[in-house]
């Protein structure tokens, strides 16, 4: 009889609350998480992407967090194969490993692999990201929809990074980016989870995002954004073209005012958050969707479970 406990993820948009209701978990079990954020791997990257503190990772210990530098390679077969290795040594200490992040594609992974799709071509991909910078992301987007409509209709106009890689997918291989995904089905699973989406209200959603910004300010974004530079991390990094820093970088070169920065990394951060629900919806539709409030009694209940089935 398999005896292997169930894995517990939380997962939501920014500012969803996820980390709080981490550390509101651990005062009462042995938790230790397991990062899924694909901007907190990241060394010197702290206030912008809400990293938890010292003092927050005292109390309760992360892994996954400050493993490369700005200008190194992470991705979603490195997560799923470091976060595999983690889950169990969490385990041989006697502690109960949380999956905690809002990088959907990373908990899909570890959850239920990844389809064989070929390696990244840099060449390819400086071709495609030129072409729309050159004609736009929609253009692009529209050559996508001519290769594969059922991948472009899943896509957004806008996000040129997965754009880039359907349409990477599809050179290479010659084959749908859809077809592709389709193969692999992602019905078998890695693992046996329990997964709570965190969904705060949309409203009470965007007034957290719109202040975390502001205090993000106030705890030193701008000097960690000359930090990064000082230490000779290009603008240019897909690291740095995040959601803050690279309108924090047009402010230290004068491209924009204080309140123009402020502005855009708030609008910004909210569309992130819409596409991270959006995706949630369309790939989590068996889990389960709480407010916060009643996350943490759900997740509660479920590290209960766990305790009596240990």
């Amino acid at each position: 009889m398999d005896r292997t406990p169930p894995l517990i993820v939380v997962t939501g948009p920014t500012g969803a609350g996820k980390t709080a209701l981490a550390l509101a978990l651990a005062r009462d079990f042995p938790l230790e998480v397991v990062s899924a954020d694909s901007m907190q791997v990241y060394r010197h990257m702290d206030i912008a992407t809400a990293k938890p503190s010292r003092q927050e990772q005292a109390v309760l210990p992360h892994t996954l967090i400050d493993i490369r530098e700005p200008d190194e390679e992470f991705n979603a077969g490195m997560f799923m194969d470091l976060a595999s290795r983690a889950i169990p040594e969490i385990r041989s200490r006697g502690r109960i490993p949380l999956v905690v992040g809002g990088t959907g594609l990373y908990i899909k992974a570890l959850l239920y692999g990844l389809a064989p799709a070929p390696p990244r071509s840099p060449e390819l991909r400086a071709w495609l990201r030129a072409r729309a910078e050159e004609k736009g992301s929609a253009a692009l987007w529209e050559t996508l929809r001519r290769y594969d409509p059922e991948s472009a209709e899943k896509t957004s106009r806008n996000d040129v990074v997965r754009i880039v890689r359907s349409l990477e997918i599809a050179f290479l291989t010659g084959q749908r980016p859809s077809g592709v995904l389709r193969g692999h089905g992602f019905s078998t699973p890695r693992f046996e989870a329990r997964v709570v989406c965190v969904m705060p209200e949309r409203d009470s959603l965007y007034r957290v995002i719109d202040a975390r910004v502001e205090g993000m300010f106030e705890a030193g974004l701008v000097e960690e954004t000359r930090h990064l530079l000082d230490l000779g991390f290009d603008p240019g990094l897909r690291s740095m073209q995040t959601l803050a820093y690279k309108h924090v970088v047009g402010l230290l070169e004068g491209a924009l005012n204080f309140e123009s920065a402020l502005g855009r990394i708030r609008r910004d951060t909210r569309r992130y958050a819409k596409r991270q629900v959006t995706w949630m919806r369309s790939h989590h539709e068996r889990e389960v969707f709480l407010a916060p409030g009643r996350a943490l009694e759900t997740l509660s209940g479920w590290l209960e479970d766990l305790l009596a089935f240990r």
